[in-house]
């Protein structure tokens, strides 16, 4: 591993900081720098500190300690990103015998100098009661890989010297911190602390020192493993690759967490690079990368165990049969584990999910799950650093978990579980919508408020300018990682089935389709011209045919072992019911497809597909994207009726009963209704146009 540390880079970034003294200034920048090697620290694992002064209120000098905050990244941390304790307070904990983890925390709250500060880490003690002014931790990849092997201690001062101290699994808090200080005082020329199953400590009077340490005893460790290797591992081409089209909607379906009447799907971040499907081929794959976690910190978001699923050479029917029987005995096992723990300890604990959050199978590749986007990729490069460290401790020694009573303890701790977050879960969060005619201003509205309801969003159009001013606009208020543009043609039968498995490869499946794609054109009966009559209903009537038609057999495999309720939301139209002169070709094709979705919703209810439609009218524009309809539309009817645009917006407001302007972000409130199943409803129009008696469903 590369020291990274540059004098003259610390200066550079020291005078970029305000008001901001040189120990903390040192401590930011070194904690950048192991903070972007995901081989030493992945989505909060390690933390640091540093030991200094600071100035109170009343000119009172005070030591503090300055250590990482609770959801900050190492990778990215600004000075405020280490809150400031009374060190010597803290200190003084040392002679306790016993400290709950509750009042642990109460004493860190209470003896925070900035009350706004984040939560200190919860390893807060071990910095404390160390003397050295700079501390790093890191859960490096290389460290762990060589702790989880049979009587590690050996091989550990044989590849690292004797300059190291060495603990056991000891949970993170005060018991940990006291022994840590305790090994150090009897071999106090150590310079690092290895924690099997945990990670490792440096120290030093400096940045540079406790920093350079960390590398140093890194690189150590990475060179011996290195050494160990043999050839790369090559296929032994037994195994050919699987359908994804095939397998992850049935598989996540079966995921679907149900509860009573409300179900949450997961997102699947599905790996297939070569180097894992070599991997997964080698001869005992299964025991070897089915055991438990490099670290228990990993638990909370992979779980303990990966589920390990062999689909090869099986039909679609003994797929679905091999995932309900993988699944059926994970869920077993886990009751079982989560039985015996509380019965051992005499615990009272609410059971997690039995689902999986790792799932490996051959020819296919490594697929992580979460309810957000953020979950499964934090669950995908944890399983993937795993599952490398373990294709590369094979070639020293068996691989040896740690036992399931120290990982029920970290997986059941209610400090590690404070790291997920709380609060209600988001009415779409985990699910997957596509919306047709991305680039339009309706598009613009439905995605904001599918976003903001927690689903991830696709967009898709024919025009690449105008999807990309739509995901720009909406890339503003959302994550990127949660937004997807896809160029599609809804009338090129291919290209929406390309679309569709771009998809399932990316996240899974689906849950929520919205044909919204729309082609306008005014023309009496008499002069409307055969050609264009054919491209409107093209769009209108068969596009929404042709992804209707794509998305079914995504749904029912979804539905062969899952409860999820899956929709489609046509965006019809006003004018289905309240048609107008000179423009039959739009108002007759948007008629066509509301019936498709009438007959959508008869034959797709028995795989618990609901069919709705929105009959809009009137939405000219949204931030500044204009509907591809009133760019046709609008000119005329400013002509026939003598008005300007802000007139003609006017005229359609004041026509209404409740006298109101519509705007794209309505039919995005029709669109989340809908989805978020909050009625047994199918089969369904709703009206967002502000109240036109003539267009009332009938």
């Amino acid at each position: 591993m590369k020291n990274r540390y540059s004098k003259e880079d610390y200066l550079q970034f020291s005078q970029s900081l305000d008001n901001c003294n040189a120990d903390l200034a040192m401590r930011t920048y070194t904690s950048r720098l192991i903070g972007q090697e995901d081989d030493l620290v992945l989505h909060g694992g390690g933390n640091t500190s540093v030991k200094s002064t600071l100035t109170t209120l009343l000119g009172d000098t005070c030591d503090v300690l300055y250590i990482k905050g609770s959801g900050w990244d190492l990778g990215v941390i600004e000075p405020q990103g280490f809150p400031a304790l009374d060190l010597n307070y803290l200190q003084r904990l040392r002679p306790l015998n016993t400290l709950s983890d509750e009042e642990m925390v109460n004493q860190f709250r209470t003896h925070m100098l900035d009350s706004s500060a984040p939560n200190p880490s919860i390893e807060t003690l071990v910095h404390a009661f160390l003397p050295h002014r700079f501390i790093d931790h890191t859960h490096a990849d290389a460290i762990v890989t060589l702790t989880n092997m049979d009587q590690p201690e050996t091989l550990l001062i044989k590849i690292l010297g004797d300059k190291i101290g060495i603990l056991p699994w000891i949970m993170p808090g005060f018991p940990l911190s006291k022994r840590i200080v305790e090994l150090y005082e009897q071999q106090p020329d150590m310079e690092a602390v290895i924690l099997l199953n945990h990670g490792i400590f440096t120290f030093g009077n400096t940045g540079e020192e406790a920093y350079s340490k960390m590398i140093h005893y890194v690189t150590l460790a990475e060179e011996y493993i290195a050494s160990c290797q043999t050839d790369e591992i090559k296929s032994p081409g037994k195994i050919s690759h699987l359908s994804a089209k095939r397998i992850l909607p049935i598989l996540r379906g079966a995921l679907t967490i149900t509860k009573q009447s409300s179900s949450q799907p997961f997102y699947l971040n599905i790996n297939s690079d070569q180097e894992i499907l070599d991997c997964l081929e080698a001869d005992s794959a299964q025991s070897r990368y089915t055991s438990g976690v490099l670290t228990p910190d990993h638990v909370i978001r992979t779980k303990n165990h990966p589920l390990w699923l062999d689909l090869q050479d099986k039909s679609e029917d003994d797929i679905v049969s091999t995932i309900e029987q993988g699944l059926k005995q994970y869920d077993t096992d886990y009751h079982n584990y989560f039985t015996k723990q509380t019965e051992d300890k005499q615990l009272e604990r609410v059971c997690l999910d039995r689902k999986p959050r790792v799932l490996l199978i051959p020819g296919l590749g490594l697929i992580t799950c979460g309810h957000t986007e953020k979950a499964a990729q934090i669950c995908s490069d944890i399983a993937l650093h795993t599952l490398l460290a373990k294709q590369k401790g094979s070639a020293i020694a068996p691989y040896k978990e740690l036992d399931a009573a120290h990982i029920f303890d970290m997986e059941y701790w209610s400090l590690e579980q404070a790291k997920l977050g709380k609060g209600s879960a988001l009415p779409l969060a985990g699910q997957i919508a596509l919306v047709t005619g991305g680039g339009g201003a309706i598009a613009c509205g439905i995605g904001r408020k599918l976003l903001a309801a927690g689903a991830h969003v696709y967009l898709s159009d024919l025009n690449p300018d105008r999807l990309d001013i739509v995901c720009d606009i909406l890339k503003q208020e959302f994550p990127a990682d949660r937004i997807g543009a896809l160029l599609m043609d809804v009338t090129d039968k291919g290209a929406v089935a390309k679309t569709m498995q771009t998809i399932i490869e990316e996240c899974g499946g689906l849950d929520i389709l919205v044909p919204n794609a729309g082609l306008a054109h005014v023309a009496t009966l008499e002069d409307l011209d055969e050609q264009k009559f054919r491209q409107v209903t093209e769009v209108n009537t068969m596009g929404v045919f042709q992804v209707i038609q794509a998305a079914i057999p995504i749904f029912k495999r979804q539905a062969r072992l899952g409860k999820a309720a899956a929709h489609i939301i046509i965006n019809s139209s006003k004018n289905v019911f309240a048609p107008g002169a000179a423009f039959g070709a739009y108002s007759s094709s948007k008629a066509g497809a509301h019936q498709l979705g009438k007959i959508a919703a008869m034959e797709l209810a028995p795989y618990n597909v609901r069919v709705n439609m929105i009959n809009a009218d009137a939405i000219f524009d949204d931030h500044g994207v204009s509907s591809g309809l009133w760019d046709v539309v609008g000119p005329d009817r400013m002509r026939s009726r003598n008005l300007d645009p802000e007139g003609l917006k006017a005229y359609y407001r004041e026509r209404n009963l409740l006298k109101t302007e519509v705007l794209a972000d309505d039919v995005g409130n029709a669109v989340v209704f809908f989805a978020s199943s909050l009625t047994p409803t199918t089969g369904a129009t709703l009206p967002v146009d502000g109240g036109v008696a003539a267009a009332f469903p009938r």
